[in-house]
């Protein structure tokens, strides 16, 4: 999992903004942690039942391909320029106790991937809109002060809403409902008028996304992606 996360992080400007918040989230924690007594934001922000919020975020997605071994024998991986896509979505939480949140996170996913065979300029252009519902666990860990890490995992259902599933006269048509498996982490920064959860998480389709293709060796592909995400609650 962690390899497929590193991988799907080889877009030069999602890496860039990886390190860019996880520099600044050590910097905050470590001033929340060793930095002596600090007015605590939000005393009473855990204590809700329920909270609410938004988030906005980026992505870039992939695709994982399975060959047919009688067309190509010994693979035939076709290669995968990566674009940066955006996400926008709301955020509804459920308490269910100190260290354990129940999460509804529908949104809307934007991204474009071009795939071709190595040594040839025959492109293939997908674009995608994804609205992307991500039923999720959240495991934190104690606060301390204004700052508290957390692993999130679960289940989601995709609807591509540019999968031209029933044209016929596209080279390439996708699926229109799909179903992935999500695991990420994050912070949660308790600022002084809401909490701000800056998140990355890797995004993996479980179901054979293709419908019909133009490239013969492919038998099945299927969607990873990572999202790097900006929560507001």
């Amino acid at each position: 999992m962690g390899l497929q996360l590193f991988i799907l992080l080889q877009n030069k400007t999602m890496k860039k903004l990886f390190v860019i918040i996880f520099l600044f989230c050590v910097q905050f924690g470590n001033a929340q942690i060793f930095g002596g007594d600090k007015i605590v934001n939000n005393e009473n922000f855990d204590k809700q039942r329920w909270s609410w919020g938004y988030y906005l975020g980026f992505n870039t997605y992939d695709f994982k391909f399975k060959y047919n071994k009688e067309v190509a024998p010994n693979g035939n991986d076709l290669i995968i320029e990566k674009t940066l896509g955006f996400n926008v979505g709301l955020v509804g939480n459920l308490k269910l106790n100190n260290n354990l949140d129940l999460r509804l996170e529908p949104g809307v996913t934007f991204n474009t991937r071009n795939f071709r065979p190595p040594y040839t300029k025959d492109i293939e252009e997908v674009n995608a809109t994804y609205v992307h519902i991500p039923l999720l666990l959240k495991f934190s860990a104690d606060r301390n002060n204004n700052f508290k890490p957390f692993v999130v995992g679960g289940l989601s259902a995709s609807i591509n809403l540019s999968s031209n599933e029933n044209n016929p006269d596209v080279d390439t048509r996708l699926k229109t409902n799909n179903y992935n498996y999500e695991v990420g982490l994050g912070v949660d920064l308790y600022l002084y008028y809401f909490k701000f959860s800056p998140s990355i998480r890797g995004v993996f389709t479980i179901n054979n996304e293709m419908v019909e293709t133009k490239f013969q060796a492919v038998d099945a592909m299927r969607s990873q992606a990572v999202f790097l995400n900006f929560t507001f609650q």
